[in-house]
């Protein structure tokens, strides 16, 4: 079959890592559009990558351009109306993280999904590096036994004047903060490799950063399989870091880094005893593919050469995005969140500050 035929939308900073990311999948891919609201803005990027097919409208691209997929990449308080519409024309979607602002939204572009046939999928490229695919693989078979306790931090660090962005640090138009735009990759690392959450107690707060949102976030997750995790987003702290932690009853595996790993990043660590069969678990020679949207596109495209379901589907998004709207829902409230307890009609189902937010408005 011929190369797949990909329009992205929205041409700021984003858009420009997934241009980069196709680039070294030429053979596979060809961008053939690009839309962006901002005609200066497209026609910059639309020259940087060679791009002829430039629209100021969606609509028209979808019909013109006739794209095999579509690439999101604007706000994301833009995707859900975007995304359906890609869908209601037939072209399956890959949306930048977080997918929608609320469970709501996500639950539209799943109805989107069933009437109309093409497929939805978001960026969460960590999911894609060798060596959190061999943790996947090995937790799965049972190799480094069950999993016990984990650590999911996102400590990173956001002056002020990072907010001076209009739609940064709004509950309407990003959905959340650190909870939702940033920690959200490093929890659904954590939701591939431990599987269903089933209840969180949180706590948010806005700490120092002029926003509307919180600022800083921590909260203890139990598992279905019965761990349990602590989870910290912050964007208040000097020293950043990603820090994944999984002690499990033959190793602890852990990986530190900030927007992106490598195999070398990864320390196992066998328990007493453990040494021989946990080492020759973890070392099966597997190419070391560092995470990141290459790697996710090259998964991405596999998939829909083959006629496969896209990776990171609708329905993974949706356990991920249900986990940060029950933070929220726990933090606020005060009380303890179960998974499938926020369902149409409950106040966090239609928008992540549930009308609870504690703090005024900046």
């Amino acid at each position: 079959m011929g190369r797949t035929r990909i329009a992205i939308v929205g041409t700021g900073g984003i858009a420009h890592a997934h241009a980069d990311g196709l680039s070294g999948l030429a053979e596979r891919a060809e961008l053939v559009a690009a839309v962006d609201v901002d005609q200066g803005r497209l026609d910059e990027f639309a020259e940087r990558w060679g791009i002829e097919n430039r629209y100021t409208d969606l609509a028209t691209a979808l019909r013109e351009a006739a794209p095999d997929l579509v690439h999101l990449c604007t706000p994301p308080g833009a995707h859900h109306q975007q995304a359906i519409a890609c869908l209601s024309a037939g072209v399956p979607v890959l949306c930048e993280k977080p997918p929608t602002l609320s469970l709501a939204e996500l639950d539209d572009i799943l109805a989107a999904e069933r009437a109309g046939g093409a497929r939805f999928a978001t960026v969460f490229q960590h999911r894609f590096g060798s060596a959190a695919l061999r943790l996947r693989r090995l937790v799965e078979a049972g190799d480094l036994g069950r999993p016990l306790v984990a650590v999911c931090h996102t400590l990173w660090y956001r002056p002020d004047e990072y907010f001076a962005v209009p739609w940064r640090g709004n509950w309407e138009i990003e959905g959340g903060g650190p909870t939702m735009g940033h920690g959200i990759h490093q929890m659904d690392l954590l939701l591939s490799v431990l599987g269903e959450w089933a209840e969180v107690t949180a706590v948010a707060d806005r700490k120092a950063r002029p926003t509307a949102t919180e600022d800083v976030s921590c909260a203890l997750v139990r598992f279905e399989n019965g761990a349990v995790a602590t989870v910290v987003n912050s964007l208040l702290s000097p020293r950043e870091t990603s820090y994944l932690r999984f002690d499990l009853e033959h190793a602890t595996v852990e990986v530190e880094h900030l927007y992106g790993y490598q195999d070398q990043d990864w320390r196992v660590t066998p328990a007493p005893g453990r040494e021989a069969e946990v080492r020759a678990a973890w070392d099966t020679g597997d190419e070391d593919v560092a995470s990141g949207h290459r790697a996710q596109f090259d998964a991405l495209l596999t998939a829909h050469e083959g006629g496969l379901p896209l990776p990171v589907s609708a329905a993974d998004s949706r356990s991920t995005l249900e986990l940060v709207a029950a933070i929220y829902a726990s933090s606020f409230t005060g009380t303890p969140v179960r998974r499938g307890e926020i369902t149409d009609g409950h106040p966090f189902h239609g928008r992540m500050s549930g009308g609870a937010v504690p703090w005024p408005a900046p």
